[in-house]
């Protein structure tokens, strides 16, 4: 049986787990159970423990709790990124907000790793196969990192932000539903009357991304229009901008674009500044994220709004109750829908 660790009548004066027991009227194992979670002990002796520990104004030592519980009381947010796009982004600052608000509630600290690609995964896969934290939610993953096959053989409670490439039925995730936002984003622009319809697609690599050019395709489709002026990014407003110089020196005859990010939206948004090609009135666009930057362009964004806050926090919710046992057999998954918000440039 696991035991508290603690000092005999500590020098510094601070009281013990042994004077807990005795104010209490309890055993020393009795009074540990009652304060590290209260299995395997009656309702008398847990009120009597409760008392002792406010009339002393008893801490328990975190180490010597940990050996009972086998909790840190962290979690790990997992940034499959480079620390240049997390600090740049306003979906990252989102989602910490998000994580942290529901944190707060049960005092359990985040611990962020930023897992960028190479040694940095493999620091990251170690640690978290360490134990050193409860469970870990992933975000912004890729193809090729490996996080999901490897959480899910470990078996530490994890819950991704977006669907995973692999193991998807092995994880439990909270999404948006990046097709229909694709598809009603191009949809804005065809019910507009534009017939040639560009898109700035995500990277490959990551499934929200191919999501999201998959509802172009549908939308386009659907409506006999070619779906062959297509140039990827990285979500990045730098991308944007390179995106759009290529797809609009390919396909000068747009009219409309549908872009994967806001910020690569403001950065298509400069290229067409610079081209003299007013929006909305020559070319169309629509953005996607809704994050505080569709805001602030020129003109400001038509974009689809995912709930990054909302998403993050439903998503540390369900990775609380899989800590704590409490989500049953199966991983869940959690698909919300995203919202369109018009604005002038489409």
């Amino acid at each position: 049986m696991a035991r508290v660790i603690e000092s005999q009548g500590g020098t510094n004066g601070s009281p013990t787990l042994d004077q807990v027991a005795r104010l209490a009227g309890v055993s020393r194992a009795t009074a540990s159970r009652a304060i590290n979670g209260g299995q395997r002990v009656s309702a008398r002796a847990q009120s009597a423990v409760d008392s002792a520990v406010r009339t002393l104004g008893y801490v328990p030592n975190p180490a010597a709790r940990s050996l009972v519980t086998r909790r840190t009381d962290s979690i790990a947010v997992v940034v499959p990124e480079p620390d240049d796009r997390i600090f740049a982004d306003p979906f990252f600052a989102g989602t910490l907000r998000g994580v942290t608000r529901v944190l707060s509630e049960r005092d359990i600290q985040l611990v962020l790793l930023l897992a960028r690609p190479g040694a940095s995964t493999a620091r990251t896969l170690r640690y978290l196969t360490n134990r050193h934290v409860d469970g870990a939610l992933v975000v912004s993953h890729h193809r090729d990192d490996g996080f999901a096959e490897h959480l899910a053989d470990l078996d530490l409670p994890c819950v991704f932000g977006g669907r995973p490439w692999t193991a998807a039925d092995r994880v439990a995730y909270v999404d948006v539903d990046n097709i229909a936002g694709g598809r009603e984003a191009t949809e804005v622009l065809i019910e507009r009357g534009c017939t040639r319809i560009g898109t700035i697609a995500g990277p490959s690599d990551m499934t929200a991304a191919e999501d999201r050019l998959a509802g172009w395709q549908a939308a386009m489709s659907r409506a006999g229009l070619p779906d062959d002026a297509v140039e990827h990014g990285d979500f990045t407003q730098e991308s944007g901008e390179r995106a759009a110089e290529a797809l609009l020196a390919r396909h000068p005859d747009l009219d409309g674009l549908v872009v994967a990010s806001d910020l690569m939206a403001a950065g298509a948004l400069r290229v067409l500044d610079r081209m003299g090609r007013r929006v909305p009135d020559d070319i169309a666009l629509v953005g996607y994220d809704d994050l505080g930057v569709a805001e602030r362009t020129t003109p400001p964004l038509t974009t689809m709004r995912q709930p990054v806050e909302a998403m993050a926090e439903r998503a540390t919710r369900l990775l609380l109750e899989r800590v704590d046992g409490r989500d049953g057999t199966h991983p869940m998954r959690v698909i919300i829908p995203p919202a369109l918000v018009r604005r002038a440039s489409a």
